[in-house]
């Protein structure tokens, strides 16, 4: 499951609240209640947004201590709870995982339109196989028009319904993607698969193609699941030019992949379909 989204970074942590000093006058130097609310927002949104740099840098610990501190300072910054909740799931522990659930379920509490929180949540609750709930938050999250990762959701709504065997809803919610953010990688990948297990090859070897001048356009070498849905592709279409050509590219670039193997064992009985 993809899109953990961190928040933007801020390029400078506050150092925290000024103080004054009491002075004889007795003219009030106190520092204005409403300045002090904001000073603690702000402090809470510099230590979540350093959390977001160690959760990258996969420093878990680092980032443990800075969300403890943003919500000391503001116990109701809804972004906080949202990190903590990824950062425990993250670690993968069963005693954080559970731990994640509220977590994130206050970050929503505080903030029903906090529309990460919930596609975060969402891709907690589908890894945990909690798939009805986490369809319930994708579709708010991919339903919400201005969201910056609704393409994101969209796709893990798809794949939270392929994980329940129903391709159809997940075609859906792919076409859905694509129609969003035209370069929905994701929606693409997946299609292909769906497509040619209908045996519906060209609109197939189109996604094939789109991808595949994708990694060319950055330099990158095509992942092993697309060469294989490549081979796959080629079956279907009869090309054994192709076939064998996507066969050794696979085979000697990422020899140990799971795509490899299951490719040496169709090579040695090749009259079956390559699923």
């Amino acid at each position: 499951m993809k899109y953990l989204v961190i928040p933007v970074l801020l390029t400078a942590l506050l150092a925290g609240c000024q103080s004054t000093s009491q002075s004889s006058s007795t003219v009030y130097q106190g520092t204005d209640p409403s300045q002090r609310k904001r000073d603690k927002s702000e402090l809470a949104q510099a230590r979540t947004a350093l959390a977001g740099q160690f959760i990258a840098q996969r420093q878990l610990d680092a980032a443990k201590r800075q969300l403890d501190e943003a919500l000391e300072a503001d116990s109701r910054y809804a972004p906080a709870y949202d990190m903590m909740g990824n950062l425990l799931r993250m670690e993968g522990s069963p005693s954080n995982v559970a731990k994640a659930d509220e977590y994130f379920k206050k970050a929503i509490s505080l903030d029903p339109n906090f529309t990460q929180a919930r596609n975060n949540y969402g891709v907690y609750l589908s890894e945990r196989g909690r798939y009805q709930e986490a369809i319930e938050q994708f579709n708010i999250a991919g339903g919400t028009l201005g969201y910056r990762n609704r393409a994101g959701a969209l796709e893990n709504l798809g794949l939270t319904y392929l994980k329940m065997n129903n391709p159809a809803a997940a075609e859906v919610a792919f076409n859905k993607a694509m129609e969003t953010e035209r370069g929905a990688v994701v929606a693409k990948m997946e299609m292909i698969d769906i497509l040619i297990n209908r045996r519906e090859s060209l609109k197939a070897k189109e996604y094939f193609e789109d991808l595949k001048s994708l990694s060319q356009m950055h330099g990158q070498p095509m992942p092993p699941r697309l060469i294989y849905q490549g081979i796959r592709l080629n079956i279907l279409q009869n090309n054994r030019q192709e076939i064998q050509r996507l066969s050794s590219q696979l085979l000697s670039q990422y020899p140990l992949s799971d795509e490899a193997k299951k490719l040496k064992q169709w090579l040695n009985n090749p009259t079956g379909a390559l699923k």
